[in-house]
């Protein structure tokens, strides 16, 4: 999908087009840190939720399956 669409602007604009390929890799690189950083606070907060409802859990029980 996303190719098909670069290649619409490459139709109807191919300097844009080509500007876009040319700087996709540097705007990826200068937004991998915040990637980063959602991947880390997505797994405390999983964390978070897995220590707080542990009790609940022990206190359910095994559950018969």
């Amino acid at each position: 999908m996303r190719f098909l669409l670069w290649l619409i602007l490459l139709v109807l604009c191919w300097p844009l087009a080509l500007a876009a390929l040319f700087f996709f890799p540097f705007v990826w690189l200068v937004l991998l840190p915040f990637r980063l950083i959602g991947i880390t606070v997505n797994a405390v907060f999983a964390l978070l939720k897995a220590i707080l409802m542990l009790p609940a859990r022990i206190l359910a029980g095994p559950r018969g399956f």
